[in-house]
């Protein structure tokens, strides 16, 4: 979907928005029933065009038209590169959905296999191993959670700063900050810390694969505690295996 705002366009893909400031385009025209905007590129540049498709001629015509009578007039002699003008958001980028995917398994599976060895606990008759289990399985579930969590944050930091690109990003509004990928585009990432600046690091083959990078103290405190925390959560497991065998072996006649 491709709406106008008073200084902007924003163009609306699935998982993601494009903000297009007036100033960056060259023109828009209708192309029977499709909506393209031409950007702005330097002398000899092959320039960039979005389309939108599946638009009534009549409306492709019209906003066509009405936006055209908002851009405003290029000065004499003035080169803008209108690819380095357009903000791109990413509203829920890949890879993070697969992380979060395997934490909430991780998590699943803990809680399943407690609920499994609780089980044949009262089957073998030893309902205080049972009843015991609850408070064991959630902090093996917990610490493998938060544990993972903090593991694969750091691995997955340690790998954009070792083998991405690492840019300056600016504040753009109280904890939204913008970053410049290798093409040009600008980025938005969403970071809870108030500064005027970050330090992202980011995928050179997918720029919205981006962190904020945390001081080195920061990063090996989050290591170490989720060390720490997975290492709890398995000798919670393996405790919870214990009283289990425990307890088959007191139900044998």
């Amino acid at each position: 979907m491709l709406s106008a705002e008073p200084d902007c366009l924003v163009l609306e893909r699935p998982g993601e928005e494009l903000t297009i400031r007036l100033e960056a385009v060259a023109r828009v025209r209708a192309e029977g029933r499709a909506v393209a905007v031409e950007l702005r590129a330097p002398a000899g540049a092959e320039p960039l065009v979005y389309r939108v498709e599946d638009v009534s001629e009549a409306a492709a015509t019209l906003f066509a038209k009405g936006v055209t009578s908002l851009l405003p007039a290029p000065e004499d002699g003035e080169e803008i590169d209108g690819a380095t003008l357009v903000v791109l958001r990413t509203r829920r980028p890949a890879h993070r959905r697969r992380f979060l995917r395997r934490i909430k398994w991780l998590v699943l599976g803990c809680q399943g296999s407690m609920a499994v060895l609780s089980t044949a606990a009262a089957l073998a008759d030893d309902m205080g191993t049972a009843i015991a289990m609850v408070p064991v399985g959630l902090l093996a579930t917990a610490g493998f959670g938060v544990g993972g969590y903090l593991l694969g944050t750091w691995w997955h930091e340690r790998r954009l700063v070792r083998h991405g690109v690492t840019v300056a990003a600016v504040e753009a509004r109280p904890g939204v900050y913008l970053y410049q990928d290798g093409t040009g585009m600008q980025r938005v990432l969403a970071h809870g810390v108030d500064a005027v600046a970050l330090t992202v690091a980011y995928d050179a083959e997918d720029p919205t694969d981006a962190v904020a990078l945390q001081i080195p103290f920061t990063r090996r405190l989050n290591a170490g505690l989720g060390v720490f925390l997975v290492f709890c959560a398995l000798n919670a497991a393996a405790m919870a295996v214990l009283f289990l065998v425990e307890s088959f072996k007191d139900g044998v006649p």
